[in-house]
């Protein structure tokens, strides 16, 4: 695994304006597990989300930001949360009931496989938080395919 770490004190590529450098990534990897990790993580931080999770349509965690068991708990129940009609369960439906207010789930295409990108918690800056991570995560699968 190789990661690089962008010197803040760098100059601007040519042609690139001083405010999209300072937008740019920092931290990077060549690992696309390590990559996925890079990008929820700056999501969870400009949102203020407890976690923020990128899951296959079963539920398994792909990559994860934030404490491990709010992690998996988005990752088990995002299946449900982007597909309430599913439940079976009444405590299932219970539990979806009662995250579903404090949770946003954007259902992403990649190569016709669905994959969720799940947030918890944050501010009024989730959405746009949400926005930037569903693109970065494909951008990153893509690029890893």
């Amino acid at each position: 695994m190789q990661t690089n770490e962008r010197p803040a004190s760098a100059a601007p590529a040519e042609g690139a304006s001083p405010l999209s450098f300072s937008e740019r990534r920092r931290r990077r990897s060549e690992d696309p597990i390590t990559a996925l990790h890079y990008q929820l993580a700056a999501a969870r931080a400009s949102g203020h989300l407890e976690a923020v999770v990128l899951v296959d349509d079963s539920g398994c965690l792909v990559a994860g930001a934030g404490a491990w068991p709010a992690c998996e708990e988005l990752a088990a129940y995002a299946p449900l949360l982007a597909n309430p009609h599913a439940i079976a369960s009444a405590s299932v439906g219970s539990r979806v009931a009662s995250l579903s207010p404090e949770v946003e789930v954007r259902c992403l295409d990649f190569d016709g496989a669905e994959v969720l990108l799940c947030g918890r918690g944050g501010t009024v800056a989730r959405n746009d938080s949400m926005t930037r991570a569903a693109a970065g995560c494909l951008r990153i699968l893509r690029a890893a395919a």
